[in-house]
């Protein structure tokens, strides 16, 4: 005989079991989902061929993720005229091998890359209701929040000194260039990780090179005040991460959390952002990992970004 329940219990053990259901789903199958996002973005001077970037942020390896692996090592098929890697490769102080095996096919072009505090630092178990806690404070990372203690230290060296042998350009508070096959140069301008308040942007202001063919601008943490200066700087466009695209997103909502102080209309994609009287495009990666300890993504799959660089109107 089936068991029957007042209606007083069906509701929360409804609730229950749709909850469990997300979860097997946003860890086991969305979370292992991977995709690649194509945006055209109207930035290069007149004349000029178009360009394509390919941008992979937040990989958050752990050891054993055979899949993930794999899927970074073929968009090497895709044949970008360049790579920026935009930080948070790392989610287990362990995985540097398999994040420079991953990436390996992809250092043969050529690239650019900035850390996240994710590379420095191993990550730790906490309560994912801090984010929203953390919204509602305004207070996120190191910005206005206590100083880190007993955090565990990646071996980020290691990668850091690969990526460079690589011939891939190193960014933190910093800038750099890139030749392309094609003969053009891209001037690069990157901070190291705002979310941790390693960013010096005092070290790179004075805005763009002005005789390469394209700047840009590129951060991990899209805080406000990095984006504030680069638009006020003039940089025609400005890479980020760090974001997940909101990681946990509401269907026909969007995301609820950035884990910074950017809003969540931009949590992901290309959108603008506007400073003293300028505009920028703001391109911010949802990324295709996600910390050890929370391995969930719902509304929201793990993807790299192809952005193909077309003349402004």
């Amino acid at each position: 005989m089936r068991a029957r329940y007042p209606l007083s219990l069906k509701i929360p053990l409804g609730v229950t079991a749709v909850g469990a259901a997300c979860l097997a789903y946003s860890a086991g199958i969305e979370a292992r989902s991977f995709r690649l996002r194509r945006v055209t973005v109207p930035v290069l001077p007149r004349g000029m061929r178009p360009l394509r970037v390919l941008q992979v942020s937040d990989i958050h390896m752990v050891g054993g993720q055979r899949k993930k692996q794999r899927w970074l090592q073929s968009l090497a098929g895709l044949r970008p005229d360049f790579v920026i890697n935009t930080g948070d490769n790392l989610s287990d102080p362990e995985a540097v091998p398999e994040v420079l095996d991953a990436l390996g096919p992809l250092m043969e072009f050529p690239g650019a890359y900035v850390f996240g505090s994710n590379d420095y630092y191993g990550p730790r178990l906490r309560n994912p209701a801090r984010y929203l806690m953390e919204k509602t404070s305004g207070r996120h990372g190191l910005n206005g929040n206590p100083p880190v203690v007993g955090a565990v230290h990646n071996p980020w060296e290691g990668m850091r000194d690969a990526f460079d042998s690589a011939g891939w350009v190193g960014l933190s508070n910093t800038r750099g260039r890139i030749k392309l096959g094609g003969g053009e140069e891209i001037a690069l301008t990157g901070l190291d990780d705002p979310h941790i308040k390693r960013d010096r942007y005092d070290e790179v202001a004075g805005g763009p090179e002005h005789d390469a063919d394209l700047p840009l601008a590129v951060v991990h943490a899209p805080y406000l005040r990095v984006l504030d200066a680069f638009a006020a700087d003039r940089y025609p466009l400005i890479l980020a991460g760090h974001t997940h695209g909101g990681q946990l997103r509401v269907p026909f909502h969007g995301a609820l959390v950035t884990n910074c102080d950017l809003d969540t209309d931009r949590a992901r994609g290309l959108s603008h952002h506007e400073a003293d009287g300028h505009r920028s495009y703001l391109h911010v990666s949802a990324g295709c990992g996600a910390n050890r300890y929370t391995p969930f993504r719902f509304a929201c799959p793990p993807e790299a970004t192809l952005l193909t660089l077309v003349e402004r109107p």
